[in-house]
């Protein structure tokens, strides 16, 4: 009978234990719930800015900018109103576009490519994106947009058009045209892939009525924003102006301006590893040049050649030279990272070139063959064959820092390049420079301590349980012997 009464009063003490400790971590665990729930919805915005910044690239930053700086007449979106618009409101935008702006419906319910779900997501990148990161996903997709943004007016054909009649309104036009217009219209009025050319007898015929009201309230369907909003009253009459009198003013007053390729260190090391596959063999491995073929890492050639020259020579070639075209084997993100990756040369790039007297000559096709007196050698007959841009490959998500043309192409060279996500059509993760370096979150382990202390609260419960009915079953048991 003690025995038992000591058996049974164990089991009720370690019954009641069990609930203590029940009792003790349940209200801990409720406690720091909120916490996992932030960091699960940390993870999930992590997930849609990735994607956003991709769907951004593709479909954005020619228009926005690289980083959400805005181009033209076409607003800035890393400012703080566009941030703190309403998710309804930004979402309605992005989906429906705006009426009588650039702005288009990308909604696929208006005829756009985007879900609702990818719209959502570039509300996430407006309202709580990283405009660096985004800037680095657009370079290391070779999405960015290649247009001048200002122009500098040549100060002495300025002094010469000042003394026309009304001469200070039409170099006003100069002014405000090179500020505003050169990005898309080009240098002299000439026109871009992006925009027609307004230096131009067709668009003068229009008249300056219809020249103004073109500006004012821009054009439908096209990347023409209204400027009503953008320019006063005195500078819009300037541009009238020049575009109707353009014919009096000398060429070369508002030149191309000098632009330069944005890069990542990823973006860099792709540019060393695609110029050592395709450009040693002519260059040198150091850009000095191999006896016929002529030096790229010199400052009298960087000085002078921009990088949409430097890209056009890339792509286009040299006609009869050695120099073939190469846009038909590299795509653009190829093209910019060895333009980046040259351009890097600049800082240390010797002012005289000392080519290699025995290394390099050319690619093999084109060694021991004789050359003309007075000719280049001719085009290379076949191409080479390129690896895939690592910016463009299947794998790890890279962490892409901007860099500047000034890093040393040495370091570059030396970096491993890393990789990103391909993928096909819009929302597509084809780049995974995703935020996870930026934001600090604690991502849960397969068996975190929260799995565990509910694991074991809930074990810990069962055992209550079984000792509470044991003791149960045993005084019932006490009770029906008594009875006997």
């Amino acid at each position: 009978m003690n025995l038992q009464n000591v058996t049974a009063r164990r089991e009720l003490w370690l019954s009641l234990l069990a609930l203590l400790v029940i009792a003790l971590l349940l209200p801990v665990y409720i406690a720091l719930e909120p916490t996992r729930i932030k960091a699960a919805e940390l993870q999930i915005l992590q997930g849609n800015l990735d994607e956003a910044m991709t769907l951004y690239a593709q479909n954005c930053a020619v228009c926005h900018g690289m980083a959400g700086e805005g181009i033209g007449a076409n607003p800035p979106l890393n400012a703080p109103g566009p941030a703190d618009m309403d998710y309804a409101d930004l979402a309605k935008i992005i989906t429906r576009g705006r009426y009588n702006t650039a702005m288009p419906a990308w909604g696929e319910e208006d005829g756009g490519p985007l879900s609702d779900y990818q719209v959502g997501q570039l509300v996430a990148l407006v309202q709580r994106g990283d405009w660096q990161a985004a800037q680095d996903r657009v370079v290391n997709l070779g999405l960015q947009p290649l247009i001048p943004f200002a122009a500098q007016p040549d100060p002495a054909i300025l002094t010469q058009v000042q003394a026309l009649p009304d001469g200070a309104q039409l170099a006003q036009g100069i002014t405000v045209y090179a500020a505003k217009c050169v990005a898309c219209h080009g240098a002299d009025g000439m026109g871009t892939t992006l925009a027609p050319a307004i230096n131009d007898t067709t668009v003068r015929e229009k008249g300056a009525a219809e020249i103004e009201r073109i500006i004012r309230l821009g054009v439908a369907g096209t990347l023409m924003a209204p400027w009503q909003n953008a320019l006063k009253a005195d500078e819009l009459s300037a541009a009238v102006a020049l575009i109707t009198r353009w014919a009096q003013v000398p060429a070369g007053a508002i030149p191309a301006p000098q632009i330069n390729f944005a890069t990542t260190a990823e973006s860099l090391a792709l540019g060393a590893e695609l110029y050592a596959q395709n450009c040693t063999w002519c260059h040198g491995s150091d850009g000095q040049g191999a006896r016929r073929f002529p030096a790229l890492n010199v400052q009298s050639f960087l000085q002078t050649t921009s990088d949409p020259a430097l890209a056009q020579i890339i792509t286009h070639g040299v006609p009869g030279t050695a120099m073939a075209a190469w846009g038909d084997r590299l795509t653009d993100a190829q093209i910019q990272a060895i333009v980046g990756f040259i351009r890097s040369w600049e800082p240390t790039a010797p002012p005289v070139a000392a080519p290699s007297a025995s290394g390099g000559g050319g690619p093999p096709w084109l060694r021991n063959q004789p050359t003309p007196q007075g000719r280049t050698p001719a085009a290379m007959p076949t191409p080479r064959p390129t690896a895939t841009p690592t910016a463009q490959s299947s794998g790890a998500q890279p962490q892409a820092t901007t860099t500047p043309h000034g890093q040393n192409a040495s370091t570059v060279a030396a970096t491993t390049p890393s990789t990103a996500g391909q993928g096909g059509g819009a929302g597509s993760n084809r780049s995974g420079a995703g935020l996870a370096s930026r934001l600090t979150t604690a991502t849960p382990a397969l068996w975190d301590w929260r799995q565990v202390l509910l694991i074991g609260g809930v074990a810990m419960c069962g055992l209550a349980l079984v000792g509470w009915a044991m003791v149960v079953l045993r005084q019932h048991k006490h009770t029906d012997n008594y009875k006997i």
